[in-house]
């Protein structure tokens, strides 16, 4: 499977992201919060909203938005399929392994919030 980040698998429009905050299907732990919406398509969407508020310096901001990205590039096969997943990081630390485990746990407890099947139940 192709483990690339393609420009297709993200969220960039204000209404999209405005849609998954609307819908209030949401999971999330210690570390952050996975909202997610259906979004029609065979394969899913991330975006994320990493505010100033709750990572106040811009290299750390920079930092956990690029470990969210990686963990979403490489758990892509563990991840729903037609789902938008929109996630808010609870702050400013946030280790890879961390972020890979709870993305997953998180986007597959949102999904069935959603009743979507996921893609180890399609396997």
């Amino acid at each position: 499977m192709d483990q690339r980040f393609r420009t297709h698998e993200r969220i960039k429009d204000p209404a999209d992201f405005r849609r998954a905050f609307d819908r209030k299907k949401s999971a999330s732990n210690d570390s952050m919060i996975v909202y997610g919406v259906e979004n029609g398509l065979d394969h899913a969407r991330l975006g994320l909203s990493v505010s100033k508020k709750r990572v106040r310096k811009a290299f750390a901001r920079n930092r956990v938005k690029r470990v969210l990205r990686e963990a979403f590039r490489l758990g892509k096969t563990e991840l729903p399929v037609g789902v938008d997943l929109v996630i808010v990081p609870r702050g400013p630390v946030l280790p890879f392994e961390v972020a890979r485990r709870s993305l997953i746990d998180l986007a597959q407890a949102v999904a069935h919030r959603l009743r979507i099947v996921s893609t180890q139940a399609r396997l």
